[in-house]
């Protein structure tokens, strides 16, 4: 992964008005995709000219994560028409060089969160392999969409743009990827994720629930949970093509 996101003129360019809309932030590259009509929906909805009035003048007045070009990387690496597997987290990482905007991944040769470090100790249990990257991008490239449902955040201050209008937001493309006919894995660790459940057609789509993969709760049922596993099994079983994790 590039480390340029990780320069220091990035954070300090993240407080002198790098994002002057959302629409900006969707537009980086060549944008989000085939994600762009569920945007063209949401971007009509009452918390849209909040929300970006909101991070509009926290960009603006502070430090905040990820870096704006970052805050829709989970749309843009993991296309609507190719997404799987969706993990959802709760809010990016709130220290230097960590969020990437993919939920739990960190920049190659950063130190790894306690929640990674649990993941990977559960992946290499659950599929009996070795260790990997803490740069998630490779899943997202595979389908799994890694989404947290608050998409931005102050330095050192977890949670501090919830109730914004981001969880409106998720919940919105959370909505969007239960519409798919394709049977699609939804992992909800932890009871901050599993509120989405109620959005989810079970019918159609499987659901797994533990946990959190945090060390206050990993014990508590993520570990010994097998998430990779399943998820494959249930892949393959509907015709598609099992997770490289």
């Amino acid at each position: 992964m590039s480390k340029e996101l990780f320069e220091p003129h990035h954070f300090e360019a993240s407080k002198n008005h790098l994002i002057s809309s959302l629409d900006d932030a969707l537009c980086v590259g060549e944008g989000v995709g085939d994600w762009g009509k569920t945007f063209d929906k949401m971007s009509l909805k009452a918390y849209w000219r909040p929300l970006e009035a909101r991070i509009i003048e926290a960009y603006r007045t502070g430090l905040c994560f990820p870096a704006p070009d970052y805050i829709f990387r989970s749309l843009r690496l993991c296309q609507y028409s190719e997404v799987k597997v969706v993990i959802i987290g709760q809010d990016p990482y709130h220290g230097l060089h960590q969020a990437d905007g993919l939920a739990f991944s960190v920049p190659e040769g950063t130190k790894i969160p306690p929640s990674l470090r649990n993941i990977f100790e559960e992946r290499k249990n659950d599929l009996v392999v070795g260790s990997r990257s803490s740069d998630l991008s490779d899943l997202a490239k595979q389908g799994v969409l890694l989404i947290n449902s608050v998409l931005t955040v102050a330095h050192k201050a977890p949670g501090s743009h919830a109730n914004w209008g981001w969880e409106n937001l998720t919940s919105d493309l959370i909505k969007a990827v239960n519409d798919k006919q394709s049977k699609v894995c939804f992992l909800l660790w932890g009871q901050y994720a599993k509120r989405f459940e109620a959005i989810i057609d079970t019918s159609r789509h499987t659901v797994f629930i533990s946990s959190h993969p945090s060390p206050l709760s990993a014990y508590r049922g993520f570990l010994g949970s097998k998430p990779f596993s399943s998820v494959n099994d249930v892949l393959e079983a509907s015709g598609q093509t099992p997770i490289i994790w």
